[in-house]
């Protein structure tokens, strides 16, 4: 028998669940507060400049065209992208520029080149993350970590084996020390903590895993921008026939005899029945707001949260040929950058830049002989900071940093600005206090304090999305909708 499904939130993680539903043939409805699917993957255009609102790196295709192949369908017919030449430009205040090309090798000989770092550092390094990510990858990946039959499975056993290699007692910064030579490289290679919003001081050296994703197997760009993501699944599950109710929050989860068994909408304030409820809202406020009267798992809700950003979207009325899609301005203080956003909950007045230009892959979306400029700043979690003052404040820094690495003053060419900060990302996406990937990843128990991709209290109500397990990014939440329907099939 066919069963009734709704999803609460058209995030990148509910779409792919809805998709997953419907080809095992249930009926699934998606409500969303917003006017537009995507939730952080998502995009907006002014005076003829697009920006992709949210994330802007694009890894494991594959993950996205596994979905148009469980339907039955060709994903080229849908969905294309090309693999980026280069991954990424990097810009010191010295004047020292790294670009690295998309192949490893390469990329080791050109960081001996440039950073005086061997190469071989390069190869090993890239090689012990390949190692970690195939020791780990598929156990995170692809099953709860709530299950024991998880912990009992040969996935398991082969990363008990290989436990002291995985650098789960040590941060990520002192491996990366230990490795290199160079503190550029040390640097660069620290920058990957901030890919769950965490602290490479802090966090632990597991996530030396995060680099093979871009270095070993390749950065991508969708060639419709990363919107055409969310575009693409959006029409497939459409066509399997997942209806999507836009513009309708959903108020409360319905609870009878520790079962869920429907929601209350601004639509439906009497309620709605279906047989399952999955919640791609951020795990906090679904049980602070819609399961008030249910017991709440305390101990995870309570956890520090990971980082959020502050992002300026610019429309430069300037073209400069020395960027590239990806760019990092690095600070001249790492350590004191993170302590300044972990420990002070403030931003530091010498900022790293992260500047994303998709006009650079998809020239129409800048007007000729200009650019969209995507501005990402590592920020706190809102923790009632005087925002405005601090965004005023940062927005000179900016400013300043800009003229000094690149010799331009970019004030007086910027066309069009919009801001997100963790205040409009907090109310726009659900998530607890703006944090763009839940519960921090500080501590090497950080995999252990996400939340299950399924309620232990409450039978046919499950999660996914970046707030609980795996984690968060695009490949992550993907992989939430998987384990989730797998957990509705078992």
């Amino acid at each position: 028998m066919k069963k009734r499904s709704v999803i609460v939130g058209a995030g990148i993680g509910g779409i792919a669940t809805a998709i997953r539903l419907a080809v095992k043939g249930d009926h699934v409805t998606v409500m969303e507060a917003n006017a537009y699917p995507g939730g952080k993957l998502s995009s907006w255009s002014a005076a003829g400049y697009r920006f992709d609102a949210g994330p802007s790196l694009f890894t494991l295709p594959q993950r996205v065209d596994e979905l148009f192949e469980l339907a039955g369908k060709n994903p080229r017919d849908y969905f294309n992208y090309i693999k980026l030449p280069e991954v990424c430009r990097y810009f010191w205040e010295d004047g020292i520029r790294l670009t690295v090309p998309e192949n490893p090798n390469d990329f080791a000989l050109e960081a001996e080149r440039v950073l005086q770092e061997p190469a071989e550092h390069v190869r090993t390094y890239l090689k012990d993350s390949a190692f970690k990510y195939d020791v780990l990858g598929g156990l995170f990946l692809e099953d709860s970590l709530h299950k024991v039959s998880t912990w009992l499975s040969p996935k398991a056993f082969r990363g008990y084996w290989n436990m002291p290699k995985m650098g789960i007692f040590g941060t990520m910064d002192a491996a990366n020390r230990q490795q290199f030579v160079q503190p550029k490289m040390v640097q660069l290679f620290n920058r990957y903590a901030t890919y769950n919003g965490s602290d490479p001081y802090q966090t632990p050296a597991t996530l030396t895993i995060i680099p093979h994703l871009e270095y070993n197997i390749g950065a991508f760009f969708p060639e419709k921008g990363m919107y055409g993501i969310t575009q693409s699944l959006v029409k497939l599950a459409e066509e399997l026939g997942v209806t999507f109710r836009m513009n309708e929050k959903v108020t409360e989860i319905c609870v009878e005899n520790n079962r869920a068994v429907g929601v209350k909408t601004s639509t439906q304030p009497t309620g709605e029945r279906f047989d399952r409820v999955v919640s791609n809202m951020d795990v906090t406020p679904t049980f602070r707001k819609l399961l008030p009267n249910q017991k709440h798992p305390d101990k995870i809700l309570d956890q520090p949260k990971s980082g959020s950003g502050l992002i300026f979207y610019w429309g430069v009325k300037r073209r400069f040929p020395e960027l590239g899609l990806h760019n990092i301005f690095f600070s001249d203080d790492y350590k004191t950058e993170f302590e300044h956003q972990f420990s002070h909950k403030t931003i530091y007045s010498d900022p790293t830049l992260y500047l994303n230009i998709t006009s650079k892959c998809k020239t129409d979306d800048a007007p000729e002989g200009c650019e969209n400029w995507f501005i990402l700043l590592n920020a706190p979690a809102n923790n009632g900071q005087d925002w405005d003052a601090l965004i005023a404040e940062t927005r000179q820094h900016v400013l300043a940093k800009f003229k000094r690495m690149l010799g331009v003053d970019i004030e007086p060419l910027i066309e069009t600005e919009d801001i997100l900060d963790p205040r409009s990302i907090e109310a726009r996406t659900s998530s607890a206090q703006g944090a763009l990937y839940g519960n921090s990843s500080n501590n090497r128990f950080a995999a252990f304090l996400r939340h299950a991709n399924f309620s232990s209290k409450i039978k046919d109500l499950y999660f996914v999305g970046g707030s609980v397990h795996p984690g968060g990014g695009i490949p992550l939440a993907l992989s939430s909708a998987r384990i989730a329907v797998d957990l509705m099939t078992d």
